[in-house]
């Protein structure tokens, strides 16, 4: 007999605010297993989380829920000493009154005596053992904070996971500590991510999306491979249609020939005469009558092949990723455009790295790594041309660098996309704005969408369409955390854009898969 469910979801759809659906009919039933749960940015992933954790109301359906849920929350370093962080600093608090004897019977009746056995055992199994809890949180690393949000979660002894893009802005050591707690979690878990790392290691992934569930069992390949398939036979879906319409559209063109040509013989038989004038109008009443049926199954036939084709290409449109063309560089092989020499960086009174040295000469892909707070940004604002180093050289080949930040802050977000590409590139005709936007699949209208109301990965793309669209498009893109706000499709558009692109990569991110399908051939460790 197999073990209940901790949750069950049936026939759930949410909205958004505007009533417009997310998802219909979700029926899913997690039992003690490991789920990712992926889709588009705005498919509703953070809503399904917010509607079980019972913060959010679903449209229709039914939430059940069979044991204890647990959120993973973020630390923050401005969450004073660790004791406070986790919550429990009124706890501890009333426990040491009780020992010292001072308690109160308020104290008394509160004081939970099992919580310094269940707090040490937790950070044990975070690997914080010997965290001082009277330690600020301001000096702790981004792993270390994840670490305890992770023991704050434990604490509360719960039977089901909720974690909403658990590793996202985490250096690595963060991220082994979202797999390793998932590695070794005895119950139920769900787990939104973009993170492909993390989802290799599921149970189950579900996909939500405007048609429909998809739920594949096992890790992120197994899912690749069915999502590749079903897009294979949308494509071809919509190749069939594109035919049926174009077969039914000349079979009509025949049949007005045909009648045509019928019409033409009638006229001439009673232009010759000898015909009675009633049998002359049966022939015409007949003709009239046979001209209108086909007409009207011509229409019928045409508006079905056209139904067709709409819903098969609606079909390929979302599920088929955009794609980016990014132009040629001219990098040529022996062209350096980047020089590191002996170069130190020091902010605010602490040396964050140096000296380091290194160039980048024609296509060269570098990946810099490094904890969180290492300085990775900082190199790449230096590499740049924003930050001066502290000591040292750094030479660039102005003109041919570009760089984009995880956010795109080179976008206005109160302008649409044609005039932000021309706050950049003011001598562009508007036929050469276009086919900018164009190569980053902006077409038609969607040239005109304000910034301010761009996804992740349309922010991206738009970022790319700007500042690879000059006379010289740049031969070294500097990318800093590209991926942190982007879906499963958008980071697989990107990835494919990249590696095709000729130019040179400087790239900081923790996405080990993305660096390794862009064609990272070095790395540059801080810290």
């Amino acid at each position: 007999m197999s073990a209940p469910a901790l949750l069950t979801l049936d026939s759930v759809t949410a909205a958004r605010p505007d009533g417009s659906a997310l998802f219909t009919d979700l029926t899913l039933a997690i039992g003690r297993e490991r789920i990712g749960l992926v889709g588009r940015n705005g498919s509703g992933k953070s809503t399904l989380l917010a509607i079980i954790a019972g913060e959010a109301a679903a449209q229709t359906g039914h939430v059940h829920v069979a044991g204890r849920i647990a959120t993973l929350r973020q630390i923050l370093p401005d969450q004073g000493d660790v004791a406070r962080a986790l919550g429990l600093a009124d706890a501890l608090a009333c426990l040491d009154r009780m020992n010292a004897g001072t308690g109160t019977l308020d104290d008394a009746a509160r004081a939970d005596w099992t919580l310094p056995e269940r707090l040490a055992a937790a950070l044990a199994d975070v690997g914080l053992a010997s965290i001082g809890l009277e330690r600020e949180c301001a000096t702790l690393s981004g792993g270390e904070r994840t670490r305890l949000g992770i023991a704050a979660m434990l604490l509360t002894e719960p039977d089901l996971l909720l974690l909403d893009e658990p590793t996202n802005n985490l250096d690595a050591d963060g991220r082994r500590a979202i797999a390793d707690l998932l590695g070794r979690w005895p119950g139920g878990a769900l787990i939104a991510s973009h993170d492909r790392d993390l989802l290799e290691s599921m149970d189950r992934i579900v996909q939500l999306s405007g048609v429909g569930i998809l739920s594949v069992s096992g890790g992120w390949s197994d899912f690749a491979a069915q999502r590749d398939a079903a897009r294979e036979r949308a494509e071809m879906a919509l190749d069939r249609s594109r035919r049926g319409l174009d077969r039914q559209q000349r079979a009509v063109q025949k049949q007005a020939e045909r009648k045509a040509r019928r019409d033409k013989a009638g006229r001439a038989l009673r232009a010759r005469g000898g015909i009675p004038r009633i049998a002359l109008g049966r022939m015409a009443e007949q003709a009239q009558e046979s001209g209108a049926r086909d007409r009207q199954l011509a229409q019928r036939q045409i508006g079905a092949a056209r139904e067709a084709l709409d819903t098969a290409r609606q079909r390929v449109e979302i599920v088929t990723p955009l794609s980016i063309d990014l132009p040629p560089s001219g990098l040529s092989a022996n062209r350096t455009l980047l020089r590191f020499e002996e170069v130190v960086l020091e902010l605010g009174g602490r040396r964050l790295f140096g000296p380091l040295s290194f160039d980048i000469t024609g296509p060269r892909r570098i990946a810099i790594e490094g904890p969180n707070g290492s300085g990775k940004t900082s190199l790449l604002a230096l590499a740049a041309g924003a930050l001066t180093p502290t000591t040292g050289r750094v030479t660039r080949a102005e003109g041919l660098i570009a760089m984009l930040d995880q956010h795109v802050a080179l976008l206005d977000p109160a302008r649409n996309l044609i005039d932000n590409m021309r706050a950049h590139h003011p001598g562009m005709t508007a036929g050469e704005v276009h086919a900018a936007l164009a190569r980053a699949a902006f077409r038609n209208r969607d040239a005109l969408k304000t910034a301010g109301v761009l996804s992740g990965g349309e922010r991206l793309r738009a970022g790319l369409a700007i500042v690879t669209a000059g006379p010289q498009p740049p031969q070294l893109l500097i990318l800093d955390e590209p991926t942190n706000h982007l879906d499963l499709d958008a980071i697989e558009t990107l990835e494919e854009a990249l590696a095709g692109y000729d130019g040179a990569l400087l790239a900081v991110s923790h996405d080990a898969a993305f660096l390794a399908r862009i064609g990272i051939e070095a790395r540059i460790e801080l810290g």
